[in-house]
Order: structure tokens, then C-alpha cells, then sequence
């Protein structure tokens, strides 16, 4: 399966929800949700709301692939992991995501988006403990630091989006220092401190099928 590539509000309207894909646009009137509340396609309005339960399932599980831009597969062996870790399958597998290296450098602020953070993290601008790391899927430990390489401070687009991360604010488990362009990883999110709008059990019924 390749990557998606077309255009990521559809994605959004497909859902229902605001997956945060398109950086600030995302909270901007211009939002695809705020204009078009319906799922797209010449008959997204004429769509029935029945749904059977295999397909709340397959939802919830595609809202978070698409909220983390994670493909099948590699989602998969995320959901793997959950299981052979002690505690709660679907928490844990959100905590994994969150673990991610394109995530933990979005939530900081050094990106509008997590497509704009793998993409930083692939072309080498990111390090994470003074060692350049380039694989998007790295998984970030508490007490790690984050930073952005000293050349590739001055890129215009990476001091926009940490101005504007600072005004939404960064979350409680993170601390970025905004003049260095570093942060750390205090600690672990718990799942109260992750507002995602998901049910993340629904995903666990889904693969316990297969």
C-alpha cells in the first residue's frame, strides 16, 4: 500500500473530525470541517449514518492511522507491541504513537503538522541526544532531548511554527526551550492527557477478529 497523496481534507470530511493534517489552516475557518461538515464524493451528503459494528471498528482504526500518518503494516507491528506490554492494549498503543520521533517534534512546536515532522526528520534537521536520527518511527524515551540542528534553525518556516506552538501551547509532558530550539521528554503522556477523539478499545475488538 502507498502512501496517500491526494488531498488530505477529504480525509478529514471522511471522518467527521478535524485530524489536524494541514498545520494552521486546520484552525482557521478555511478548514474543509468548518465549510463542508459532510463526507465527500458526489453522494457524501445522501450518505446514510447506519453502521454496523465492524465498521465503528474500521474507523476508529483508520482515524488514527490518519492522525498519525502511520501506514497499515507498520500500524500493525505498533498494535503488536501494545499487546506484549503490560498495562491496557489501546493505551498502549497510543502511548506508542505518541513515542514516535515525527510526532514528539509536531507536539514540540518545530512543525505545523506531523507531515511536516517526518519530513524535517527525514531530510536529517532533527537530533535527539546531540545524534542526528532520520527515521521518522524512532521512539522516543522519557528524559530524551529533542532539537532542531543549529544550521537548520534559520529555516523561516521551523521559527514560524515554534512561534505559533507557543501560543497554543505545548503539552504538560514536554518541555521546549523556545531559544534553543530543544525539548525534552519529562514524561510518558498517560491517556487522560490525550485528548485525541478516539476509542481506542474499538481497535483492539477490531484486530482481536482477526
Amino acid at each position: 500500500m502507498a502512501r496517500y497523496i491526494g488531498p488530505v481534507c477529504r480525509l478529514c470530511r471522511r471522518e467527521g473530525i478535524k485530524l489536524f493534517l494541514k498545520g494552521e489552516r486546520c484552525y482557521t475557518d478555511k478548514c474543509a470541517i468548518e465549510r463542508r461538515a459532510y463526507p465527500p464524493g458526489q453522494h457524501g451528503q445522501g450518505r446514510g449514518k447506519k453502521s454496523t459494528e465492524y465498521s465503528l471498528q474500521l474507523r476508529e482504526k483508520q482515524k488514527l492511522k490518519r492522525i498519525y500518518g502511520v501506514l497499515e503494516r507498520p500500524f500493525r507491528r505498533f498494535f503488536s507491541l501494545a499487546e506484549q506490554k503490560k498495562g491496557v492494549t489501546g493505551e498502549n498503543l497510543l502511548t506508542l504513537l505518541e513515542r514516535r520521533l515525527d510526532n514528539m517534534v509536531y507536539r514540540m512546536g518545530f512543525a505545523t503538522s506531523r507531515s511536516e515532522a517526518r519530513q524535517l526528520v527525514r531530510h536529517g534537521h532533527i537530533s535527539v541526544n546531540q545524534r542526528r536520527v532520520s527515521i521518522p518511527s524512532y521512539l522516543v524515551d522519557p528524559g530524551d532531548e529533542v532539537q532542531v540542528k543549529e544550521a537548520s534553525r534559520k529555516i523561516t518556516h521551523i521559527q514560524e511554527s515554534v512561534d505559533l506552538a507557543q501560543r497554543r501551547g505545548v503539552p504538560e509532558w514536554l518541555e521546549v526551550n523556545k531559544d534553543s530550539f530543544t525539548g525534552k521528554v519529562r514524561a510518558l503522556p498517560t491517556r487522560a492527557q490525550l485528548t485525541l477523539p478516539i476509542n481506542e478499545q474499538l481497535i483492539v475488538e477490531l484486530y482481536s477478529k482477526v
